[in-house]
């Protein structure tokens, strides 16, 4: 089974610290995966990382999906990308990021079977709430670090897609720390034959953060379905 993970995942600048700077590479690519062969690329001002080599980078990547996936992107801010190539550390407000399961790499996945493995995906993810509720408020009352799901962005024959939420841990003895709290979308794509897991990762501060990662979703998905209708 596919789930939809959103790992409640804060990368930290240090990890950064010892990193050797390469440029990256913000154009289309196409990547193997089993007998097929698929298209990506970034979202607009973002950049991928992965040419870099860096087992630092390799980590960060690894750290946000699980052990069974293979990572067919990991992308950063372009501005954090700069920054990085400067030695400074990057703030790390947004980031994404492309999987595939190694074990149905080597298998073709029909429409019947996606439509299986979304529904089992999206029957593990329990309700979301009301569409009119706030989501920061709604955060506040579930447990610190454990994903939450918001809404439902999309729902079709070869995509399911979600938006989720989670308000990390507030630091240890912070009485008055201020609650912070993360955005990500998780989007199951059917690609070629092949099984695609594409997240969008967001700090969230306020509304327009709700609105950059719903809209930066959509035209990613569209985006990737059009490289790959050629």
């Amino acid at each position: 089974m596919i789930r939809l993970e959103c790992p409640a995942v804060r990368l930290a600048p240090f990890l950064f610290a010892s990193v050797i700077s390469t440029g990256a590479i913000a154009a289309p690519f196409a990547v193997q995966v089993g007998d097929a062969r698929l298209a990506l690329d970034t979202p607009p001002g973002f950049s991928d990382v992965q040419m870099t080599g860096s087992p630092r980078l390799l980590e960060l990547g690894e750290a946000l999906t699980s052990a069974s996936n293979r990572i067919l992107l990991f992308a950063l801010e372009d501005a954090d990308v700069r920054r990085f190539s400067l030695g400074d550390p990057p703030q790390l407000r947004r980031y994404v990021i492309a999987v595939t399961p190694k074990g149905l790499e080597g298998a073709r996945v029909t429409p019947a079977s996606f439509e299986r493995l979304a529904a089992d995906s999206l029957r593990d993810l329990g309700a979301a709430p009301p569409g009119s509720l706030a989501y920061q408020p709604y955060l506040d009352g579930q447990p610190r670090g454990r994903p939450s799901l918001l809404a439902e962005l999309r729902k079709d024959q070869e995509i399911l897609s979600v938006l989720q939420g989670v308000r990390l841990p507030d630091p240890p003895r912070a009485r008055e720390a201020q609650a912070q709290y993360v955005l990500s979308s998780t989007t199951l794509m059917l690609v070629r034959g092949k099984a695609m897991n594409v997240a969008v990762y967001t700090d969230f501060a306020n509304d327009g953060d709700v609105e950059w990662i719903r809209a930066t979703t959509a035209r990613w998905i569209e985006e990737l379905q059009r490289l790959n209708s050629r």
